[in-house]
């Protein structure tokens, strides 16, 4: 039960305070940023920092699961070859779940892109 409402007050914390990064800034803040040398294309440029590196852990994370899940039904099927038929569905639908992932943070990188 502790765990369930810790985990409430967590999301609660994070959806009250991720509010404030969508902030509009105001005319005075910008020209500020302006007169400093910031501009626009710094947060053009950090965002497609953002979506490569997302991408890039998407990525990663995507292959190292899906290399160990093939290694393991690889080994379970050598261990026992008359069971190859009932550990080959799941690994291929373990592996189309784990590439839809990797697919998911692709359009994210790609929403985050088109965000700024």
């Amino acid at each position: 039960m502790f765990k369930k409402k810790l985990a409430i007050a967590a999301a609660a914390v994070t959806t009250a305070v991720s509010s404030s990064a969508f902030a509009q800034e105001g005319a005075s803040a910008i020209a500020e940023n302006v007169a400093a040398g910031s501009n626009l294309f710094d947060v053009h440029s950090m965002a497609a920092i953002g979506a490569g590196i997302a991408i890039g852990l998407g990525v990663l994370g995507g292959t190292l699961g899906q290399g160990r899940a093939a290694a393991a039904a690889l080994e379970g099927i050598s261990r026992n070859p008359g069971a190859a038929s009932r550990i080959q569905t799941p690994m291929i639908l373990g592996l189309a779940l784990i590439e839809s992932l990797v697919l998911f943070s692709f359009v994210i990188a790609f929403l985050l892109q088109g965000k700024f």
